[in-house]
């Protein structure tokens, strides 16, 4: 039940745009073995002023095509798991989208079944008593 923010340059198409997208999920059910129609994200495009990101922290070295991908999801993955899923958005991005590792940095932030409601007001995966 992951919910993927994507933010990228204001210069990709819209081929790249869904490459990436598509690149991500597909990493998702590959590594962490999430369901196939479990796709939920927001994509947004950002001039150059308003996607910020140091182009050589840590010495890997970013162009402007520098992306941030920010997966909020439930907790319980491994640290292999996350390890595994970073290297596949990557090598996907860079397949499909000709997008450098060097240029996707990938978040995860977890959170538990309470803090999700897929609609109607409730919380499906944590059913009131």
């Amino acid at each position: 039940m992951p919910l993927v923010r994507i933010a990228i340059p204001q210069h990709f198409s819209a081929a790249r745009l869904q490459a990436i997208s598509s690149a991500v999920h597909d990493a998702m059910l590959e590594t962490i073995t999430i369901p196939a129609a479990d796709r939920f994200q927001i994509i947004t495009r950002h001039a150059p002023d308003e996607l910020v990101l140091d182009p050589t922290f840590l010495g890997i070295n970013r162009s402007a095509d520098a992306s941030i991908v920010d997966i909020t999801l439930r907790g319980g993955r491994s640290d292999d798991q996350k390890r595994a899923l970073y290297a596949r958005i990557t090598a996907l991005a860079q397949e499909r989208a000709s997008v450098s590792p060097a240029d996707i940095m990938v978040v995860l932030s977890e959170n538990t079944m309470p803090d999700w409601s897929f609609g109607d007001g409730l919380a499906q995966y944590a059913p009131a008593a």
